[in-house]
Protein backbone atom coordinates (compact mmCIF):
# COMPACT_ATOMS: atom_id res chain seq x y z
CA UNK A 1 0.00 0.00 0.00
CA UNK A 2 1.24 3.84 -1.09
CA UNK A 3 1.21 5.64 2.27
CA UNK A 4 -0.44 8.55 0.07
CA UNK A 5 -3.25 5.91 -0.67
CA UNK A 6 -3.57 4.91 3.31
CA UNK A 7 -6.78 3.88 4.36
CA UNK A 8 -7.32 3.58 8.12
CA UNK A 9 -10.54 1.87 8.27
CA UNK A 10 -14.39 1.72 8.76
CA UNK A 11 -16.82 2.63 11.35
CA UNK A 12 -19.69 -0.03 11.94
CA UNK A 13 -22.96 0.72 13.45
CA UNK A 14 -23.66 -1.26 17.39
CA UNK A 15 -26.32 -0.38 19.19
CA UNK A 16 -26.30 2.85 19.96
CA UNK A 17 -22.82 4.18 18.62
CA UNK A 18 -20.18 3.40 15.77
CA UNK A 19 -17.07 1.37 16.59
CA UNK A 20 -13.66 1.82 14.49
CA UNK A 21 -12.58 -1.55 12.97
CA UNK A 22 -8.84 -0.65 11.37
CA UNK A 23 -7.36 -1.68 8.71
CA UNK A 24 -4.51 -4.36 9.22
CA UNK A 25 -1.21 -3.72 8.70
CA UNK A 26 0.66 -7.06 7.59
CA UNK A 27 1.47 -5.83 4.33
CA UNK A 28 3.90 -4.07 2.37
CA UNK A 29 4.17 -0.44 2.56
CA UNK A 30 5.34 2.28 -0.17
CA UNK A 31 6.81 4.97 1.30
CA UNK A 32 6.70 8.55 -1.33
CA UNK A 33 6.58 11.04 0.64
CA UNK A 34 10.22 12.99 0.19
CA UNK A 35 10.00 15.04 3.25
CA UNK A 36 9.11 12.14 5.32
CA UNK A 37 12.06 10.28 3.67
CA UNK A 38 14.26 13.16 4.81
CA UNK A 39 12.73 12.80 8.29
CA UNK A 40 13.39 9.59 8.26
CA UNK A 41 17.36 9.69 7.49
CA UNK A 42 17.93 12.34 9.85
CA UNK A 43 16.51 10.29 13.14
CA UNK A 44 17.61 7.21 11.66
CA UNK A 45 21.11 9.15 12.81
CA UNK A 46 20.34 10.36 15.38
CA UNK A 47 18.99 7.33 16.66
CA UNK A 48 22.38 5.49 15.99
CA UNK A 49 24.41 7.68 17.75
CA UNK A 50 22.44 7.09 20.68
CA UNK A 51 22.90 3.18 20.66
CA UNK A 52 26.64 3.43 19.65
CA UNK A 53 27.12 6.43 22.84
CA UNK A 54 25.16 3.57 24.71
CA UNK A 55 27.50 1.03 23.94
CA UNK A 56 30.67 3.24 25.07
CA UNK A 57 29.37 3.79 28.85
CA UNK A 58 30.35 2.16 31.84
CA UNK A 59 27.81 0.46 33.66
CA UNK A 60 25.03 2.01 31.39
CA UNK A 61 22.62 -0.36 33.53
CA UNK A 62 22.76 1.86 36.38
CA UNK A 63 22.12 4.26 34.18
CA UNK A 64 19.03 2.70 32.07
CA UNK A 65 16.96 2.29 35.50
CA UNK A 66 16.93 6.35 35.90
CA UNK A 67 15.75 6.51 32.23
CA UNK A 68 13.14 3.88 33.04
CA UNK A 69 11.65 5.56 35.91
CA UNK A 70 11.73 8.80 34.18
CA UNK A 71 9.47 7.20 31.42
CA UNK A 72 7.50 5.54 34.05
CA UNK A 73 6.73 8.80 35.95
CA UNK A 74 5.79 10.92 32.02
CA UNK A 75 3.95 8.20 30.67
CA UNK A 76 1.36 7.78 33.80
CA UNK A 77 1.45 11.58 34.18
CA UNK A 78 -0.25 11.20 30.58
CA UNK A 79 -2.90 9.22 32.40
CA UNK A 80 -3.51 11.40 34.96
CA UNK A 81 -1.24 10.17 37.42
CA UNK A 82 0.64 13.12 39.76
CA UNK A 83 3.94 11.06 41.11
CA UNK A 84 7.01 13.21 40.41
CA UNK A 85 10.57 11.28 39.69
CA UNK A 86 11.28 11.96 43.12
CA UNK A 87 8.62 10.04 44.37
CA UNK A 88 9.19 7.23 42.37
CA UNK A 89 12.29 6.30 44.63
CA UNK A 90 10.67 6.92 47.80
CA UNK A 91 9.39 3.93 49.70
CA UNK A 92 5.50 3.26 49.80
CA UNK A 93 5.20 4.32 53.75
CA UNK A 94 6.75 7.31 53.31
CA UNK A 95 3.98 8.29 50.18
CA UNK A 96 0.92 10.39 50.99
CA UNK A 97 -1.88 8.05 51.07
CA UNK A 98 -3.74 10.34 48.79
CA UNK A 99 -0.49 9.56 45.93
CA UNK A 100 -0.18 5.81 46.71
CA UNK A 101 -2.12 4.55 43.93
CA UNK A 102 -0.74 7.01 41.42
CA UNK A 103 2.76 5.60 43.11
CA UNK A 104 2.00 2.17 42.50
CA UNK A 105 1.35 2.54 39.16
CA UNK A 106 4.94 4.06 38.21
CA UNK A 107 6.26 1.05 40.26
CA UNK A 108 4.05 -1.41 38.01
CA UNK A 109 5.30 0.55 35.15
CA UNK A 110 9.24 0.18 36.28
CA UNK A 111 8.30 -3.65 36.95
CA UNK A 112 6.74 -4.18 33.94
CA UNK A 113 9.49 -2.50 31.62
CA UNK A 114 12.20 -4.32 33.43
CA UNK A 115 10.71 -7.87 33.14
CA UNK A 116 9.99 -7.73 29.46
CA UNK A 117 13.43 -6.30 28.54
CA UNK A 118 14.33 -9.50 31.02
CA UNK A 119 12.38 -11.67 29.03
CA UNK A 120 13.46 -10.57 25.70
CA UNK A 121 17.35 -10.22 26.06
CA UNK A 122 17.60 -13.74 28.17
CA UNK A 123 19.66 -15.73 26.52
CA UNK A 124 18.30 -19.25 27.52
CA UNK A 125 15.50 -20.38 25.96
CA UNK A 126 13.83 -21.27 28.85
CA UNK A 127 13.63 -17.94 30.31
CA UNK A 128 13.36 -15.56 27.06
CA UNK A 129 10.26 -14.70 25.64
CA UNK A 130 9.79 -12.64 22.18
CA UNK A 131 8.23 -9.12 21.35
CA UNK A 132 4.61 -11.00 21.25
CA UNK A 133 1.31 -11.25 22.17
CA UNK A 134 1.87 -13.21 25.15
CA UNK A 135 5.11 -10.86 26.07
CA UNK A 136 2.36 -7.79 25.68
CA UNK A 137 -0.25 -9.84 28.09
CA UNK A 138 2.61 -10.69 30.81
CA UNK A 139 3.55 -6.65 30.52
CA UNK A 140 0.54 -5.71 31.38
CA UNK A 141 -0.42 -8.00 33.83
CA UNK A 142 2.90 -6.88 35.84
CA UNK A 143 1.35 -3.36 35.25
CA UNK A 144 -2.12 -3.26 36.57
CA UNK A 145 -0.90 -6.23 39.75
CA UNK A 146 -2.34 -4.59 42.72
CA UNK A 147 -3.32 -1.13 41.06
CA UNK A 148 -6.81 0.66 40.21
CA UNK A 149 -6.93 -1.97 37.01
CA UNK A 150 -6.77 -4.76 38.92
CA UNK A 151 -10.03 -5.84 38.19
CA UNK A 152 -10.10 -4.69 34.49
CA UNK A 153 -8.63 -8.13 33.54
CA UNK A 154 -5.22 -7.95 33.48
CA UNK A 155 -2.87 -9.87 31.28
CA UNK A 156 -6.28 -10.68 29.11
CA UNK A 157 -7.52 -9.34 26.28
CA UNK A 158 -10.80 -7.27 26.69
CA UNK A 159 -14.37 -9.01 26.60
CA UNK A 160 -16.46 -6.16 26.29
CA UNK A 161 -16.81 -3.11 24.18
CA UNK A 162 -14.45 0.27 25.57
CA UNK A 163 -14.22 3.75 24.49
CA UNK A 164 -12.04 6.82 24.37
CA UNK A 165 -12.79 10.34 25.87
CA UNK A 166 -16.48 10.67 27.30
CA UNK A 167 -17.95 9.90 30.01
CA UNK A 168 -20.55 6.90 28.09
CA UNK A 169 -20.13 5.37 24.62
CA UNK A 170 -22.64 8.24 23.88
CA UNK A 171 -20.67 11.23 24.16
CA UNK A 172 -16.79 8.89 23.30
CA UNK A 173 -13.93 10.99 21.47
CA UNK A 174 -13.15 7.69 20.13
CA UNK A 175 -14.34 3.97 19.84
CA UNK A 176 -11.92 1.07 19.01
CA UNK A 177 -12.99 -2.14 17.40
CA UNK A 178 -15.89 -4.93 19.06
CA UNK A 179 -14.28 -6.91 21.50
CA UNK A 180 -14.50 -9.90 19.00
CA UNK A 181 -12.06 -8.64 16.53
CA UNK A 182 -9.29 -8.43 18.80
CA UNK A 183 -7.45 -11.18 18.79
CA UNK A 184 -7.68 -10.94 14.95
CA UNK A 185 -6.24 -7.69 14.80
CA UNK A 186 -3.79 -8.74 17.20
CA UNK A 187 -2.82 -11.92 15.38
CA UNK A 188 -1.91 -9.38 12.50
CA UNK A 189 0.03 -7.07 14.62
CA UNK A 190 2.46 -9.77 16.17
CA UNK A 191 2.28 -10.97 12.53
CA UNK A 192 3.98 -7.34 11.54
CA UNK A 193 6.42 -7.43 14.30
CA UNK A 194 8.24 -10.10 12.70
CA UNK A 195 7.62 -10.24 9.03
CA UNK A 196 10.75 -9.27 7.41
CA UNK A 197 9.78 -9.07 4.00
CA UNK A 198 8.38 -6.09 5.07
CA UNK A 199 10.83 -3.78 3.44
CA UNK A 200 9.29 -0.89 5.61
CA UNK A 201 12.30 0.90 7.68
CA UNK A 202 12.24 -0.51 11.45
CA UNK A 203 11.61 3.11 12.82
CA UNK A 204 8.56 3.49 10.68
CA UNK A 205 7.40 -0.29 11.51
CA UNK A 206 7.88 0.95 15.43
CA UNK A 207 5.38 4.34 14.72
CA UNK A 208 2.65 2.12 12.52
CA UNK A 209 3.21 -0.89 15.09
CA UNK A 210 2.28 2.67 18.11
CA UNK A 211 -0.73 4.08 16.34
CA UNK A 212 -1.96 0.47 15.66
CA UNK A 213 -2.01 -1.08 18.81
CA UNK A 214 -3.54 2.34 20.27
CA UNK A 215 -6.01 1.90 17.47
CA UNK A 216 -7.15 -1.67 18.56
CA UNK A 217 -7.03 -0.85 22.13
CA UNK A 218 -6.86 -4.43 23.28
CA UNK A 219 -7.30 -4.10 26.80
CA UNK A 220 -9.85 -2.44 29.27
CA UNK A 221 -7.38 -0.29 31.38
CA UNK A 222 -3.25 0.65 30.43
CA UNK A 223 -3.13 0.89 26.87
CA UNK A 224 -2.10 4.17 26.50
CA UNK A 225 0.95 3.16 28.97
CA UNK A 226 1.54 -0.46 27.23
CA UNK A 227 2.00 1.37 24.03
CA UNK A 228 4.28 3.78 24.46
CA UNK A 229 6.55 0.77 26.51
CA UNK A 230 5.77 -1.16 23.02
CA UNK A 231 7.80 1.46 21.01
CA UNK A 232 10.95 0.44 23.24
CA UNK A 233 10.29 -2.71 22.46
CA UNK A 234 10.17 -2.82 19.57
CA UNK A 235 13.54 -0.85 18.51
CA UNK A 236 15.27 -3.15 21.12
CA UNK A 237 13.56 -6.36 19.17
CA UNK A 238 14.55 -5.20 16.15
CA UNK A 239 18.06 -4.31 16.84
CA UNK A 240 18.18 -0.58 16.15
CA UNK A 241 18.65 -0.20 20.34
CA UNK A 242 21.04 -2.75 21.77
CA UNK A 243 19.87 -1.22 25.10
CA UNK A 244 16.70 0.09 26.37
CA UNK A 245 17.57 3.61 26.26
CA UNK A 246 15.41 5.67 24.29
CA UNK A 247 11.65 6.11 25.70
CA UNK A 248 9.15 9.10 24.25
CA UNK A 249 6.99 9.57 26.33
CA UNK A 250 8.27 12.66 27.88
CA UNK A 251 8.60 13.76 24.13
CA UNK A 252 4.26 12.85 23.81
CA UNK A 253 3.92 14.39 27.53
CA UNK A 254 4.84 17.80 26.58
CA UNK A 255 3.11 17.53 23.59
CA UNK A 256 0.28 15.79 24.30
CA UNK A 257 -2.44 16.93 22.62
CA UNK A 258 -0.59 17.11 19.57
CA UNK A 259 0.00 13.38 20.11
CA UNK A 260 -3.52 12.70 20.35
CA UNK A 261 -4.72 14.77 17.13
CA UNK A 262 -2.03 13.01 15.53
CA UNK A 263 -2.97 9.73 16.35
CA UNK A 264 -7.41 10.74 15.62
CA UNK A 265 -6.11 12.48 12.26
CA UNK A 266 -4.56 9.29 11.28
CA UNK A 267 -8.22 7.58 11.73
CA UNK A 268 -10.55 10.14 11.18
CA UNK A 269 -8.74 11.65 7.91
CA UNK A 270 -6.54 8.53 6.50
CA UNK A 271 -3.66 10.91 7.66
CA UNK A 272 -0.85 8.35 8.79
CA UNK A 273 2.14 10.68 7.60
CA UNK A 274 1.54 13.64 9.38
CA UNK A 275 1.67 11.15 12.80
CA UNK A 276 5.10 9.51 11.12
CA UNK A 277 6.06 12.89 10.65
CA UNK A 278 5.31 14.26 14.79
CA UNK A 279 6.79 10.45 15.41
CA UNK A 280 10.12 10.84 13.81
CA UNK A 281 10.60 14.31 15.39
CA UNK A 282 10.09 12.79 19.07
CA UNK A 283 12.81 10.36 17.76
CA UNK A 284 15.22 13.20 16.86
CA UNK A 285 14.65 15.00 19.81
CA UNK A 286 14.48 12.52 22.51
CA UNK A 287 17.61 11.17 20.76
CA UNK A 288 19.45 14.44 20.62
CA UNK A 289 18.60 15.02 24.34
CA UNK A 290 19.21 11.37 25.49
CA UNK A 291 22.71 11.66 24.15
CA UNK A 292 23.26 15.26 26.60
CA UNK A 293 22.03 13.90 29.02
CA UNK A 294 24.05 10.93 28.92
CA UNK A 295 27.23 12.96 28.53
CA UNK A 296 26.14 15.38 31.49
CA UNK A 297 25.58 12.07 33.49
CA UNK A 298 29.59 11.02 32.29
CA UNK A 299 30.83 14.33 33.72
CA UNK A 300 29.52 14.47 37.00
CA UNK A 301 30.43 10.86 37.42
CA UNK A 302 34.00 11.93 36.67
CA UNK A 303 33.81 15.02 38.99
CA UNK A 304 32.63 12.58 42.32
CA UNK A 305 34.93 9.88 41.46
CA UNK A 306 37.92 12.21 41.81
CA UNK A 307 36.01 13.93 44.98
CA UNK A 308 35.83 10.22 46.60
CA UNK A 309 39.77 9.77 46.26
CA UNK A 310 40.23 11.79 48.83
CA UNK A 311 38.78 9.79 51.74
CA UNK A 312 41.98 7.46 51.06
CA UNK A 313 41.11 4.49 52.93
CA UNK A 314 37.25 4.58 51.93
CA UNK A 315 37.67 5.50 48.55
CA UNK A 316 36.89 2.00 47.11
CA UNK A 317 33.15 1.49 49.24
CA UNK A 318 32.57 5.10 48.65
CA UNK A 319 32.53 4.28 45.18
CA UNK A 320 30.28 1.45 45.46
CA UNK A 321 27.89 4.13 47.18
CA UNK A 322 27.90 6.45 44.57
CA UNK A 323 26.92 3.45 41.52
CA UNK A 324 24.48 2.91 44.14
CA UNK A 325 23.29 6.59 43.89
CA UNK A 326 23.13 6.39 39.86
CA UNK A 327 20.55 3.85 40.32
CA UNK A 328 18.85 4.80 43.18
CA UNK A 329 19.07 9.12 43.95
CA UNK A 330 17.15 9.11 47.18
CA UNK A 331 18.21 7.01 49.78
CA UNK A 332 17.98 6.27 53.62
CA UNK A 333 20.43 4.86 56.02
CA UNK A 334 19.14 1.46 55.67
CA UNK A 335 19.86 1.10 52.02
CA UNK A 336 23.46 2.22 52.64
CA UNK A 337 23.66 -0.72 55.08
CA UNK A 338 22.06 -3.15 53.35
CA UNK A 339 24.02 -1.99 49.69
CA UNK A 340 27.92 -1.56 51.02
CA UNK A 341 27.67 -4.40 54.00
CA UNK A 342 28.30 -2.01 56.82
CA UNK A 343 27.00 -1.06 60.31
CA UNK A 344 24.41 1.79 60.41
CA UNK A 345 27.08 3.63 62.63
CA UNK A 346 29.35 3.77 59.75
CA UNK A 347 26.25 4.17 57.19
CA UNK A 348 25.71 7.47 59.03
CA UNK A 349 29.52 8.52 58.46
CA UNK A 350 29.45 7.25 55.00
CA UNK A 351 26.24 9.71 53.86
CA UNK A 352 28.15 12.61 56.08
CA UNK A 353 30.61 12.24 53.95
CA UNK A 354 29.22 12.46 51.43
CA UNK A 355 26.73 15.54 52.07
CA UNK A 356 30.20 17.48 53.44
CA UNK A 357 31.32 16.71 49.37
CA UNK A 358 28.43 17.87 48.24
CA UNK A 359 27.03 15.12 46.86
CA UNK A 360 24.34 13.92 49.12
CA UNK A 361 21.87 16.53 50.52
CA UNK A 362 19.29 15.96 53.39
CA UNK A 363 15.67 16.05 52.40
CA UNK A 364 13.77 15.85 55.30
CA UNK A 365 15.89 17.35 58.45
CA UNK A 366 14.25 14.70 60.84
CA UNK A 367 15.65 12.68 62.94
CA UNK A 368 13.45 9.83 62.23
CA UNK A 369 12.63 8.38 58.67
CA UNK A 370 15.03 10.87 57.13
CA UNK A 371 16.47 10.79 53.53
CA UNK A 372 18.79 11.77 51.33
CA UNK A 373 19.30 12.67 47.57
CA UNK A 374 21.87 12.77 44.88
CA UNK A 375 20.17 16.00 44.41
CA UNK A 376 22.48 17.19 40.81
CA UNK A 377 21.75 13.78 39.19
CA UNK A 378 17.98 13.77 39.82
CA UNK A 379 17.97 17.54 38.05
CA UNK A 380 19.29 15.83 35.04
CA UNK A 381 16.26 13.90 34.53
CA UNK A 382 13.79 16.87 35.17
Amino acid sequence: MDILKFKAGNYIQQRGYKSFIPEKINHEWIISDPKLNNLLSEASRCLGKLDMFSEYIPSIDLFIQMHVTKEATQSSKIEGTKTNIEDAFLKEENIDPEKRDDWLEVQNYIKAMNEAIHLMESTTIQASLPLSNRLIKKTHKLLLQGARGKHKLPGEFRNSQNWIGGATLKDATFIPPPHTEVPDLMSDLEKFFHNEEILVPHLLKSAIVHYQFETIHPFLDGNGRIGRLLITLYLVHSGLLKRPVLYLSDFFEKNRQLYYDNLMNARMKNDLIQWLKFYLIGIIETSTNSIATFNKILKLKDVHEQQILLLGTKARRAKFLLDFLFEKPIIEAQDVSDNLGISMPTAYKFIAEFMHLGILKDRTNFQRNRSWEFTEYLNLFK
